[in-house]
């Protein structure tokens, strides 16, 4: 994983940051500390306007805490490629799994109103392709040989799509005695319950989480389904798969074509 250079002095400045950038750990390497904001690179210009507006405006609940945005000196989300949000406390922990799911709920319950904006339309990145593979919005697969049957597997589904959080696990923070908070939000338009199913994969491919936790969700609407495109989802998204990742995958492949 590549280490992202550090934010330059002209972004310090924008944001009021008076500390000396220090690497986060976790994630792609990218997000720095700076006393008490956290700076990260903008991908996608249009997204990072679009969710700072979305969490600055989400009212205060009991279920869960976001990361507010910080704007910069001129009132604008991005100065000079980077973002900026307020620090919240908290660690992950990815075998509390069921506790993510529940926090996910309560997230997406405020969203569910909001419309579909239009960069996810644009975005080309691994993750964009394959969430598009798996809503069949796409036929250009990976030839990747798990997803062959998953992709057979694929039937029509009744659940309505809006705004999702699309990679929970990881990054729905714990402290003691606080709600958790959600950070980190890469938005996706698909049912609310396919942010649960990719908890749900993540957490048995990758933490050996007992494969119980498929059952005490099942009564999500379309939860086979949305447990098979959440597989297609994270597969394709791999440049390569060697036999260390396959092998990860491929037990909680034939666990969820068995009861799809």
């Amino acid at each position: 994983m590549t280490q992202s250079p550090a934010p330059p002095a002209s972004v310090l400045r924008a944001f009021g940051a008076t500390e000396a950038p220090v690497l986060l750990p976790g994630g792609p390497g990218s997000a720095w500390l700076a006393g008490e904001l956290v700076l990260k690179p903008t991908a996608l210009s249009q997204e990072t306007v679009w969710r700072a507006g979305v969490l600055c405006h989400l009212p205060e609940v009991t279920g869960f805490r976001v990361a507010r945005p910080v704007p910069s000196a001129d009132g604008s989300w991005a100065a000079h490629g980077w973002e900026a949000w307020q620090l919240i406390g908290g660690s992950p922990d990815p075998h509390r799994a069921d506790d993510v799911i529940r926090a996910g709920e309560e997230f997406h319950a405020t969203l569910k109103d909001l419309p579909r904006p239009r960069f996810l339309g644009v975005r080309d990145t691994p993750w964009a392709r394959a969430d598009r593979l798996a809503w069949q919005e796409t036929d250009r697969a990976p030839e990747f040989a798990l997803l062959k049957p998953l992709l057979a597997a694929c039937r029509p589904i009744s659940a309505p799509a809006q705004i999702v959080h699309g990679d929970l696990l990881g990054n729905v923070l714990f402290e003691p005695g606080r709600a958790p908070a959600i950070t980190d939000w890469p938005p996706y338009w698909r049912p609310a319950a396919w942010a649960s199913a990719i908890v749900a994969v993540d957490a048995l491919c990758w933490y050996e989480t007992d494969p119980a936790l498929l059952e005490r969700w099942s009564h999500l609407p379309d939860w086979r389904q949305l447990l098979v495109r959440a597989l297609i989802f994270r597969i394709a998204a791999h440049e390569t798969l060697d036999d260390a990742a396959e092998s990860e995958y491929r037990p909680v492949v034939d666990l969820v074509l068995d009861s799809a």
